[in-house]
């Protein structure tokens, strides 16, 4: 990992970011003597922030389809729920 200060980032964007490019390795930027943020390739953001996100998203949907797979109407069965919905029987 390489580390820039933020008056190199700021002088220096593009050649910060095509080194960013070819190594893959994420960039830490300083300000002072403390790292204040990361660069880092879109392909790792993606692998690690937004497939993360949707991995919870679908677990919270998991989760609410079970739940309400335990929930029945009345006890009743499910094809004679959607017979009602369609109005096949009154």
């Amino acid at each position: 990992m390489e580390k820039v200060s933020a008056l190199k980032v700021r002088n220096h964007l593009g050649e910060i970011l095509d080194c960013l490019e070819k190594t893959g390795a994420p960039i830490l930027i300083s300000r002072g003597r403390k790292v204040r943020a990361v660069l880092i390739t879109p392909e790792q953001f993606q692998r690690r922030f937004l497939d993360l996100q949707a991995d919870e998203e679908r677990q919270k949907l998991i989760e609410r389809i079970k739940s309400l797979r335990k929930q029945k109407k009345d006890g009743a069965e499910s094809t004679a729920v959607l017979r009602q919905l369609r109005g096949y029987e009154s």
